[in-house]
């Protein structure tokens, strides 16, 4: 197991992610490695945990397609599915999370413990559980929970209709981010959760461009090389300051410079759901506009943002 010693995060502290703290977040993280900001550009892959040759090398490919365009690929460490994403990410050079359903201070599966070496070194450990707890099965659908809300959307490769997976998926649903599944056999039970959740809307995935092209605009522009291969028509995230959405538009009209405003005033007085509101604050800190204080204080940056 990795020997730095972990560090604590409260919802309140400024370097708390983003796009987790608009979703009623766990009120504490456990941290082995770093966090950055550039994370907030995330995408989370899970699956089974018994999976297929077919099932690993498309986790693998995707995870490492994604993260070597900048992407930081979200997982839950387990066997699997979750341990062939991490590993695609690791060897494309990129960033990953894996998101603990135990005390940081441990490691499950105990395999697993070379990988989260280097994923502490690459990304980062999380932990909504106290030093010490032990994987108790209840604890995984709010790991699950927390891995989708860390990431703008959430793929799904090969999943049992009864697997957490389906969770994490859920909650996604729930968080207004983006389902993604990856289609399967039919003969094959793995395939039941895919199957059943393309039949309820989510997104066909055939490649990392299947993922990129449904994220919200500046994101799709954030990831490397996309405007080669998609449709792209937003500006580029470097440069997104004078092209605003709707929803850049509201959130910046319920700020003004040098008044810091709580996350939950700025969704009163946006109308805009706290997922839609939590993303578009980090859309517009990448771009300079806001600026995230303590306690989840939120201000807008230069007179410009007044008269966005």
């Amino acid at each position: 197991m990795p020997t730095a010693t972990p560090f604590l995060l409260r919802s309140g502290d400024g370097g708390y992610p983003a796009l987790l703290a608009a979703m009623s977040p766990p009120p504490t993280l456990h941290v082995r490695g770093t966090l950055l900001a550039a994370d907030n550009l995330a995408v989370a892959i899970v699956g089974s945990r018994r999976a297929s040759p077919y099932g690993v090398e498309v986790a693998e490919r995707l995870a490492a397609d994604l993260a070597a365009r900048g992407v930081t690929i979200v997982s839950g460490l387990a066997r699997g599915i979750d341990t062939a994403a991490h590993r695609g990410a690791l060897a494309a050079g990129g960033r990953t999370i894996a998101v603990l359903g135990h005390g940081i201070d441990l490691c499950y599966p105990p395999e697993n413990r070379g990988i989260a070496g280097e994923i502490e070194t690459h990304g980062a450990l999380v932990s909504q559980f106290p030093p010490g707890m032990r994987p108790l099965r209840e604890n995984f659908p709010m790991r699950n929970r927390t891995i989708a809300g860390l990431a703008l959307g959430v793929v799904v490769v090969e999943a049992t209709e009864r697997s957490g997976a389906l969770i994490t998926a859920g909650a996604a649903g729930d968080f207004g981010r983006e389902v993604f599944a990856v289609p399967g056999r039919i003969t094959t039970d793995t395939s039941a959760g895919p199957h059943g959740l393309l039949r309820d809307g989510a997104t066909l995935v055939r490649s990392w461009a299947d993922i990129v092209q449904e994220l919200p605009p500046p994101w799709r522009n954030a990831v490397g090389d996309a405007s080669s291969v998609l449709d792209v028509t937003a500006p580029a995230l470097t440069a997104h300051t004078g092209h605003l959405t709707s929803d850049e538009v509201s959130v910046l009209a319920a700020l003004v410079p040098d008044e810091p405003q709580h996350i939950e005033d700025v969704i009163a007085r946006c109308g805009l759901t706290p997922a839609r509101v939590g993303a578009t604050l980090v859309s517009l800190e990448l771009a300079g506009r806001v600026r995230q204080g303590e306690g989840q204080r939120w201000v807008a940056v230069g007179a410009r943002a007044r008269r966005a």
